[in-house]
């Protein structure tokens, strides 16, 4: 239970900057300015407390994850990357998360603060570090809400073309304008649930999960069944070999297929980023992110198992290994597997994880970007919370927009950009997990000593979890160095360096202009390490 109980009601819907300890003066929701020395408690930043228990949390965790999109967007890369070891690259994909799981469960026990890996890594490395921290979640986030958008367009008219029976309704997501229109009105939708708050659509997120779940579990049995029979040209025995990463033919092709299935797992610490609003917000959301990844990693590697045993890894058909199926290879294994009309469930699953995932994708990064504001680290206004919903609403239509400006521009300028760009998701990905990871061990050094637990959970565990990502980040910088791991090159050198780099320094830029303009948080008067928590009980 929160002794220090987040408050119900604020006046000006603006969230707090942070407030000075107990017995200091302390502005209250009703805008006054606070004081602009106090390095206080995370305080009320006017979100709902105590709104979501564990199920809900669990749900929010595998929802902003979207198991179906993920493994129809992967599958295929993986199988190019690394043949039949999919599995066992999927399984190593998983180590680095739970290692990282750790650190953001005990940072979380020790300071639960929505800004998760931005506030924690200011608290052990300073004000920069955080806030490029900050700024690879959000990067990241805008990235990935596109790329969602775009998938469910592209499912939502396949579904409504097998639905129909009519291959023009189909054949409209190739219309630009209306392929691009779709996705804008999508992210509009989404934009407005998640500024209605989590409590007003659980049941929703409730619905799509269970519906994915469902139907994974569908598709695997009925894969299995068909290899099994034997009748299929080009489907393959179960080989336990499949879940031995050392079979991998080189660590370059290990570390790209590692960076796929990296991306599977994000989304995970949604749980985290929701702890203010969490019952018992010290161990829930860290028991809900584990429970997400242990479901997760499980119907991985079911699926994976299955479509490889059904479809072979072949660069033909239906092959997983086919270049003209690889990045949506559920569309091509819908009918075979399911056959008709029932194919259109599998369809329907890709757009409603597409969907739920949109929604709540919003999470992290409105709420990254409110703690941000409330430590002075990002202009006000993203501070502000709807005094209704008690969302952050302005972080959330900010994102909204963001999200589709950048699909739109993108898709305008070239879709190889777009694609370059997913590519190099992987690097924000590993550069904010990592750096969280070893925030963890530097926050808690001086704790390592007081036992085996702490040592292993606080020490040890983040800091191999970190050093993996780290070095996924590094080759994958030396990967994509070459223009061939892209679409192309800008000045000889490949576009997908270009654009993570270029995100990268984009972010130190405007931190440094920022910095300029707002000085306080970044000379450590409004978060540092001695900053106290939420007071909260066992």
């Amino acid at each position: 239970m929160v002794d220090q109980q987040l408050s119900e009601h604020g006046s000006s819907g603006r969230a707090t900057a942070p407030t000075a300890p107990q017995g200091a003066p302390v502005s209250g929701a009703s805008g006054g300015a606070p004081d602009p020395g106090a390095a206080g408690a995370t305080g009320d930043k006017g979100l709902r407390g105590n709104s979501v228990g564990l199920l809900g949390s669990v749900v929010l965790g595998i929802s902003t994850v979207a198991p179906v999109y993920c493994l129809t967007a992967t599958l295929g890369p993986t199988v190019t990357a690394v043949g039949v070891q999919m599995p066992a690259v999927f399984l190593a994909g998983f180590l680095p998360m739970l290692l990282v799981a750790f650190a953001y469960k005990e940072l979380n026990k020790d300071f639960p603060d929505c800004g998760t890996s931005f506030t924690w890594t200011v608290k052990a490395f300073g004000p920069r570090v955080g806030w490029m921290a900050g700024w690879g979640l959000t990067v990241a986030t805008i990235i990935v809400l596109s790329n969602l958008a775009g998938v469910a367009t592209d499912f939502l008219y396949l579904m409504l073309g097998e639905m129909t029976g009519n291959s023009a309704v189909a054949e409209l997501n190739d219309n630009k304008a209306a392929h691009l229109l779709t996705v804008v009105v999508l992210i509009a939708a989404a934009t407005a649930m998640s500024y209605r708050g989590m409590t007003a659509t659980k049941w929703f997120q409730y619905s799509l999960v269970g519906l994915q779940l469902a139907v994974l579990l569908l598709f695997a049995g009925i894969a299995v069944g068909k290899a099994a029979a034997g009748d299929l040209p080009d489907s393959i025995g179960f080989s336990a070999s499949w879940l031995n990463p050392l079979e991998v033919s080189s660590f370059s092709a290990f570390t790209a297929g590692l960076s796929l299935s990296i991306f599977m797992y994000w989304g995970w610490d949604t749980c985290l980023t929701m702890n203010e609003e969490t019952s018992g917000s010290a161990k829930t959301p860290g028991r809900a992110a584990m429970i997400s990844m242990v479901t997760l990693v499980g119907s991985y590697l079911l699926v994976a198992i299955a479509s490889q045993m059904f479809a072979g890894v072949g660069a033909a058909g239906t092959g997983l290994g086919n270049p003209d199926t690889a990045d949506n290879v559920f569309a091509a294994l819908a009918r075979p597997v399911l056959g008709s009309p029932w194919s259109i469930l599998l369809f329907l699953a890709v757009v409603a994880s597409a969907a739920a995932s949109l929604q709540t994708t919003f999470i992290p990064v409105a709420r990254t970007l409110l703690a941000m504001s409330a430590y002075r680290a990002v202009p006000p206004r993203f501070g502000t919370v709807h005094p209704r919903f008690r969302t952050p609403g302005y972080a959330t239509v900010a994102a909204g927009v963001a999200t589709a400006a950048f699909y739109v521009g993108m898709s305008v300028i070239s879709e190889n950009v777009v694609q370059d760009t997913i590519l190099a998701l992987g690097l924000m990905i590993c550069f904010y997990y990592a750096l969280t990871a070893f925030a963890c061990v530097w926050y808690f050094r001086r704790s390592l000593r007081n036992g085996p637990r702490d040592l292993l959970v606080k020490g040890v565990a983040p800091l191999l979890g970190g050093v993996l990502l780290a070095a996924v980040f590094l080759q994958t910088l030396t990967d994509a160095w070459d223009p061939e791991y892209g679409s192309g090159a800008v000045f000889g050198i490949g576009s997908v360096f270009v654009i993570g780099v270029g995100i990268l320094l984009l972010g130190a830029v405007l931190m440094f202009s920022y910095g300029a303009y707002r000085p306080e948080f970044f000379r450590g008067e409004t978060l540092r390490k001695d900053t106290p928590a939420l007071v909260v009980e066992d």
